[in-house]
């Protein structure tokens, strides 16, 4: 008897410490037993009106280290060419590795800034590709200042509100993506106390992003975010939500793809962030509960497919809350590359 006593109450001790553990390490979020999500959750990691989850799992696609569209142009291993033609760019690779680009990404230069509207691998040493964009400065048609007019020089920043990306990925609407823009640039104004449209070109979204007062008012969240992915390894994507709603999820195949683009991706979210606040308004917490039931949710929609290349094929799932991207690799045995997940 007194051995069953003692086993049981090193049952509800080893428990208690579990327990215990789990609070004091973080804020940890596990998926339930029913949950159809592979993915753990940790956090969450607030700053102001911005809250992250931390989304940890497996790589799915293992000993494939892509160049992302920022170090790749910065390396000078790819190069993307201005066409004349709004909504569509060339794009060479020419390096020995793939280059992965996110639709969202904004190409600097040419004789309109852009964003790529899909996702898309660049194989290596691939010659000129057509690539599909959309034009975020609409009242410029020229060479700006020192740029180079024939190709684009940098990819530093991506669309920074979940309605540009919308317009672009959902609705396909250049007139969206320019009232978006727009749209953008006043709620930034108004929160950050000036105009942030630049003489040189006061369409341009880039230089909007690059307007030294944006840069100071989203600094503070940006250094009280970008370290969170320190010391773990098992990251593979983030979920977000602004004013305590859910926004957006990005889940990669490859943490490592991850990490890279991560400072990209909270810069952009910082200025959403930024141009969403509601100043003295007070958000209700959102939990690991509810970032799990959404990306549950979306992964659940009506299912519609398209090719983008041979080699890229795009999965999309929609309900009347949410849509879901899921980017497939055909070179990769049709591996999943990048999940995007967004509340409408």
């Amino acid at each position: 008897m007194r051995r069953n006593y003692l086993y049981m109450s090193s049952i509800v001790l080893l428990t208690i410490s579990l327990s215990v553990l789990a609070y004091v390490s973080g804020k940890q979020s596990t998926p339930k037993p029913n949950s159809s999500t592979p993915y753990r959750l940790s956090g969450p990691y607030v700053h102001k009106n911005l809250t992250v989850f931390l989304v940890h799992g497996s790589d799915s696609v293992t000993g494939h280290n892509f160049l992302t569209l920022q170090e790749a142009l910065a390396q000078k291993k790819v190069m993307v060419f201005e066409t004349k033609s709004v909504n569509e760019l060339a794009i060479q690779n020419l390096s020995t590795q793939d280059v992965y680009v996110q639709a969202g990404d904004i190409v600097r230069g040419g004789e309109q800034d852009r964003m790529i509207s899909v996702d898309f691998i660049v194989p290596p040493k691939s010659g000129r590709m057509p690539i599909a964009a959309f034009c975020v400065e609409s009242q410029r048609w020229n060479r700006r200042g020192n740029e180079e007019a024939r190709n684009f020089s940098s990819s530093s920043n991506s669309v920074s509100t979940k309605s540009l990306k919308l317009a672009a990925k959902r609705s396909n609407s250049q007139q969206e993506v320019w009232t978006n823009v727009t749209d953008t640039q006043a709620k930034l104004s108004k929160n950050v106390g000036g105009s942030v449209q630049e003489v040189v070109s006061r369409s341009s979204l880039e230089l909007s992003v690059e307007n030294d007062k944006v840069k100071e008012t989203t600094a503070p969240y940006i250094n009280a975010l970008a370290g969170i992915l320190a010391d773990k390894t098992d990251v593979i994507g983030y979920a977000f939500a602004i004013n305590g709603q859910v926004n957006s999820a990005d889940v990669y195949a490859s943490g490592q793809l991850f990490a890279k683009l991560w400072p990209k991706l909270l810069k952009a979210n910082a200025v959403e962030a930024v141009a969403e606040l509601e100043k003295d308004a007070k958000a209700e917490a959102v939990t690991g509960e509810m970032i799990e039931e959404f990306l549950v949710a979306s992964e659940r929609g009506k299912v519609a497919e398209k090719e983008i290349t041979q080699r890229v094929r795009l999965l999309t799932r929609e309900d009347e809350q949410n849509i879901f991207f899921e980017t497939r690799d055909r070179a990769n045995k049709d591996a999943w590359i990048h999940r995007n997940y967004i509340r409408k």
